[in-house]
């Protein structure tokens, strides 16, 4: 109950103080104007009275930042330029101190027990980091404020800090700033004319203001990177400037650039070159879904103008055929290739042991910075009874040689959408199982309902909002027990394709005995430069997220090679403003940026303009007149929030698209830009077009009109 009344004191005398502060508009007496004007009074009566005026100025800064009012900055440069640097420097940086640790007592002792109390378990993880690193964490804000710092001394009064590690780490960490502001004040209360605004020791003063912070947080970036690195020993010479982990897509754009600057480089892969992009992912998947584009032709033989075709096939040759692309494709992903770019490439296991070493058949390499590019694999649900039959993922897909007569597709993404049709076209009984109301959970309604709408019209048997719980095996028979609004769905099967998503691969080489902090999705966690919590230990690809795309793992593997390579000199943060991508199902499904489902739930205002692909004249002419280009732009003008275009040649039409809102061009430039005739790639220009006749100024053409009735007499 005692301590119950004295919070009730405190708090209404807080209250109080600073009522009166703005009631009688104290704020005014803390102003540069207020304080150059009455500057020579101040300086009469420092000279009288030294000892009266540092302690009235002592206790005022205290209690300007123990309450956390507006103008510490302007007492800072004012007590500069009253009393001169080092008197000035020694009163601010204990006031400030004294002030600081003040409200972080009030904060502690006002709302810490009741904050820990009711968001214990949230908390245990901060807790227990302020415990271990707290002093260090705390002197980095203090030197570079990401936060204000009457935020910091609230905040932390909350946390478990010692008031003594708060008090001497605020009295060391904000002493740099605190000399800057001083000295700027100085300067300041030397200015006597205009001209002396243009003195070179002012100007000076004012400059080191700006460049401080950055100074200051090159600074902690060095101070973080040698606290984070201190209990690792740093080899006094490096075999080489840059390892990298994994060679697939990531890896290998890592390694090409770290060669094309002549870095010394070492690229471990444990499998294949070209990582699953080329052997099990993209390459495969599009050889397989041209031959079955292939017999779709066949069959389509009479909107041609051809009676009938027949088409016989041996579907292992189909497979086989995969093969031969894989193996052309190979060469751009060699180690031939490679080694004559001048990268060391070792096949083996890697194991990072410090994040200055990694061991691989039986060799420890040393190297200044390492790039995980480890990449993903199918993610396998755990159905029961999955685990007793051969399932196929798209890694162990491409030794089929055999057609399934029955084959269930279970997920309803890009890699199982693909899949599906491209099966269904070869001749299997396809059954696409998805737990979602609709195909392609990324897309628009009418999208999904277009492409569900082919797959059952080329045999397809589409189960959208099905669970999938139970793999049975009877004898023989394979059967998915699915579930659909407590209904209980048999769907049997020869075999079955699991395309669910991807998990990264984060395990089994030294990641988790290092401490490399992973994301709640999985993925290995990297901030803005795809750097770990380990500072010279970088991430691209699918196993940093957040996009699964090869050409966002090319991306990612430019900054994370760069940043490692030349981060000390310049860093560069990941751009991911304008990432496309693309289903290549037929018709093909691309986009960027935003679509409708989108815009409305982050209640984005957008307009929606639409030209239908059946009144092209390329597309009628060769009978793909079916998808259309969807754009979304800001009400009443050109520029370009997102693009979905379902039709032919889909991904490749969606490349103006994407230039445009890279560079900020609108649909005016592209309205603008003469398109070859009769080509798919018109349909780009015709939907500039739609959205400029939406846009027509009547009243403007009304007067046009006029002036030709004139004309004409």
């Amino acid at each position: 109950m005692k301590s119950r009344y004295s919070k009730i004191i405190i708090i209404l005398g807080i209250a109080v103080a600073i009522g009166v502060f703005f009631a009688f508009d104290l704020g005014r007496f803390l102003t540069l104007d207020y304080l150059k004007g009455r500057q020579q009074d101040f300086q009469a009566f420092y000279a009288g009275h030294r000892a009266v005026a540092l302690g009235t100025y002592f206790v005022v800064y205290v209690a300007v930042t123990a309450l956390s009012l507006p103008g510490a900055a302007v007492m800072t440069l004012a007590g500069g330029a009253l009393f001169g640097f080092f008197p000035a420097l020694i009163v601010v940086s204990f006031a400030s101190s004294l002030g600081a640790t003040l409200a972080f007592l009030v904060s502690r002792f006002l709302l810490r027990d009741w904050v820990q109390t009711r968001f214990r378990d949230r908390l245990k993880a901060i807790n227990s980091g302020v415990e271990k690193d707290g002093a260090f964490y705390l002197f980095t804000l203090r030197l570079v404020p990401i936060f204000p710092f009457f935020v910091i001394n609230l905040v932390l009064g909350l946390t478990p800090m010692r008031t003594r590690t708060f008090y001497w780490v605020s009295q060391v960490g904000m002493l740099a700033g605190t000399a800057v502001y001083v000295n700027a004040g100085t300067q300041l209360g030397q200015i006597e004319s205009l001209s002396g605004i243009l003195s070179p020791a002012l100007l000076l003063s004012f400059a080191l203001l700006g460049v401080f912070p950055l100074l200051a947080r090159k600074g902690v970036d060095m101070m973080q990177k040698r606290h984070t690195l201190k209990d690792f020993p740093k080899p006094k010479k490096f075999d080489y400037n840059v390892v990298v982990l994994g060679a697939g897509s990531a890896g290998l754009v890592a390694a090409y650039i770290a060669a094309a600057v002549k870095a010394k480089v070492a690229l471990i892969e444990k499998h294949k070159m070209g990582g699953d992009c080329l052997n099990t992912g993209c390459v495969p998947s599009k050889a397989l879904i041209r031959s079955a584009k292939m017999l779709a032709y066949g069959r389509r033989a009479q909107e041609f103008g051809f009676k009938n075709t027949e088409t016989t096939f041996d579907f292992a040759e189909v497979m086989q055929r995969v093969q031969r692309v894989i193996k052309k494709v190979e060469p751009h992903d060699s180690v031939a290739r490679y080694s004559a770019l001048g990268v060391e490439c070792l096949l083996g296991e890697a194991r990072i042991t410090s994040p200055y070493t990694v061991e691989v058949n039986g060799r420890t390499l040393t190297t200044r910075s390492i790039i995980v590019a480890s990449g993903a694999s199918p993610f396998v649900p755990p159905i029961p009874g999955l685990g007793q039959i051969d399932y196929l993922t798209s890694d162990n897909l491409w030794s089929l040689r055999e057609l399934p007569g029955r084959m269930v597709v279970l997920g309803g993404g890009p890699i199982g959408c693909e899949m599906t049709q491209a099966f269904a076209r070869l001749g299997a009984q396809v059954t696409q199982v998805e737990m979602i109301p609709q195909l392609m959970g990324r897309e628009d309604p009418d999208v999904a309902e277009f492409v569900r709408a082919r797959f059952e019209a080329e045999g397809v048997r589409v189960l959208t909002n099905h669970a999938a719980k139970e793999v049975l095996v009877e004898g023989e028979n394979k059967i998915l027990v699915c579930e659909r609004d407590g209904e209980r769905v048999e769907v049997p099967f020869d075999a079955i394709l699991v395309a669910v998503g991807r998990k990264p691969h984060t395990k089994g080489f030294g990641l988790e005995e290092l401490g490399v902090s992973l994301h709640q999705r999985g993925t290995i966690a990297v901030d803005e430069f795809l750097r770990t919590n380990f500072p010279n230990i970088f991430c691209a690809g699918d196993v940093a997220g957040p996009y699964q795309f090869t050409h966002t793992a090319g991306h990612q593997a430019w900054y994370a090679a760069v940043n490692a390579l030349f981060g000390g000199l310049k860093k560069f943060k990941v751009d991911y403003r304008v990432i496309p991508w693309c289903t290549f199902t037929d018709p093909e499904v691309a986009r960027v940026g935003l679509n409708e489902t989108e815009a409305r739930q982050q209640d984005i205002p957008h307009e929606v303009v639409r030209f239908d692909l059946a009144d092209l004249d390329r597309a009628i002419a060769e009978e793909e007149d079916h998808g259309w280009v969807k754009v979304l732009t800001p009400p009443g003008k050109d520029r370009i929030l997102g693009v979905t275009i379902v039709g032919p040649h889909a991904g490749d039409l969606l490349a103006e698209f994407v230039l445009a809102m890279k560079h900020g061009l609108g649909l005016n430039k592209i309205l603008g830009t003469i398109h070859a005739y009769p080509t798919l790639a018109e349909a780009g220009k015709m939907a500039a077009g739609e959205w400029k006749k939406a846009h027509v100024p009547e009243k403007l053409l009304g007067w046009v009109e006029k002036y030709h009735a004139w004309r004409r007499g």
